[in-house]
């Protein structure tokens, strides 16, 4: 069962409204609301560890349960990347971000990609659960949109026919990587 109170370790207001929209009877508290305001740093390999380092490092800090997620965009033309560097692709933030990776992928003719999202729930005894959810899509060529944030604007859903920037909250969350993996989270507990 998932508990009536959780802190979201993450400091991306994006990811925190996309998650008290998904959980809607679920009280989500920011981490920072709860008193964790330290830097986190993301030395795992695969988009779990990354989620699981999250989530136990504000848990045993607050004794709470926690709701973590590390997401990106795997995109195909480059191998899989940004992947887990999507974040900090540029190294200079998000526009940058897709500046970048409109530059890498000029001239590219396979411009399939796709979000991913693990999620963890950690609980205060140690005890945590994982969720995986994916959405499929491909690179535009020029941002589209003015909605979400991230890499939203270059992103065309195969699930919806428009750039997630292009779409209403309510139709990406029915369909993004972040809502797959809550929902498969909710089935394993």
């Amino acid at each position: 069962m998932i508990p009536d109170k959780i802190i979201a370790a993450s400091g991306n207001e994006g990811k925190i409204r996309e998650i008290k929209e998904i959980l809607k009877n679920t009280e989500i508290i920011p981490m920072k609301e709860a008193g964790f305001d330290e830097d986190i740093e993301e030395t795992g390999s695969s988009f779990r560890e990354n989620a699981l380092i999250k989530a136990r490092a504000v848990s045993e800090k607050t004794g709470l349960a926690v709701l973590a997620d590390d997401s990106g965009l795997c995109v195909d033309f480059l191998g899989g990347a940004p992947g887990i560097y999507s974040a900090r692709f540029s190294g200079e933030g998000v526009k940058a971000n897709r500046a970048l990776l409109l530059k890498r992928m000029q001239g590219a003719t396979d411009r399939k990609a796709y979000f991913e999202c693990a999620i963890c729930l950690y609980y205060p005894d140690g005890r945590y659960v994982f969720g995986i959810g994916k959405t499929y899509g491909k690179i535009l060529e020029k941002e589209t949109g003015e909605g979400g944030f991230g890499y939203d604007p270059l992103f065309f859903s195969d699930d919806l026919n428009k750039s997630f920037a292009e779409a209403a909250p309510e139709e990406k969350n029915a369909v993004s990587h972040r809502a797959r993996a809550i929902r498969d989270l909710l089935t394993k507990i």
